[in-house]
């Protein structure tokens, strides 16, 4: 990775940004000559503590935007600057570091062993991590200590999610990746969800980023991210976040 001189620090006394996303994009050849612009010139600062919502409709480059900001895609083109380190540049072996040290990870689908507790789930990461709390503190955080010897057979789909937020997190990640974390879920399973993210965010400092097609989680963020063929059409900036135990859909 490179490391840009004077980044960390800023020289007005502003919040420097976790993250500075510059020019970035990625475009997808189809054959023929033919190609697909999954982004087409992103701009945008994050920053450690933020709540940010991504909308859009399918298609609108929302995944393409978080894989590459979790190291999991490389842009065509453009600049991702990390704490003052540019990662587009990195090879397969930093990416997985960085991906290990820096980022978590929520998907709709839960991913977790089945033939493992929930105890078991959390370590597969805390035994890797650099400096992981532990399983046991891991799940109590998204309020699962009193189940984390049971096997995901035995637990709900939002108890499900909420093993896979303690996964996510037990590593002390910079920033937590959520890719329609409540799509598979009804409404009260989702708000128990989406206050286990929310927990997270407010009490680790944690980047949340939580992408979605229901307008209504964007009450509950700091900053909602508009999306639409690949570019940001606008970014709105809530007054105050919504309780989610208010949310309905």
């Amino acid at each position: 990775m490179k490391r840009l001189a004077g980044a960390k620090e800023s020289e007005n006394g502003h919040r420097e940004p976790l993250f500075r996303v510059r020019g970035l994009e990625k475009v997808y050849p189809t054959g023929e000559g033919l190609e697909v612009r999954a982004l087409d010139g992103v701009d945008l600062d994050l920053y450690d503590n933020e709540l940010v919502v991504l909308l859009g409709a399918s298609g609108s480059g929302k995944s393409t935007l978080l894989n590459i900001i979790g190291g999991l895609d490389v842009p065509t083109s453009g600049t991702l600057i990390y704490r003052g380190t540019d990662i587009t540049g990195s090879d397969e072996k930093e990416l997985t570091l960085y991906r290990r040290d820096t980022v978590g990870f929520i998907f709709q689908f839960y991913n977790l062993i089945p033939s493992l507790t929930a105890r078991e789930n959390v370590a597969l990461i805390t035994e890797i991590a650099t400096d992981p709390m532990t399983p046991e503190d891991a799940l109590a955080l998204v309020d699962l200590g009193h189940r984390m010897d049971h096997f995901p057979s035995q637990l709900s789909g939002g108890e499900q999610q909420r093993v896979a937020i303690a996964r996510a997190i037990a590593k002390r990640p910079e920033v937590l990746l959520c890719d329609e974390p409540t799509g598979a879920l009804d409404l009260k399973t989702g708000r128990t969800v989406l206050n286990a993210i929310e927990h997270v965010n407010r009490e680790m400092g944690t980047l949340a980023m939580i992408i979605t097609h229901n307008a209504v989680i964007s009450e509950m963020a700091d900053r909602v991210i508009y999306l639409s063929s690949g570019q940001i059409t606008r970014i709105h900036q809530n007054r105050e976040r919504r309780p989610v135990d208010t949310l309905e859909w």
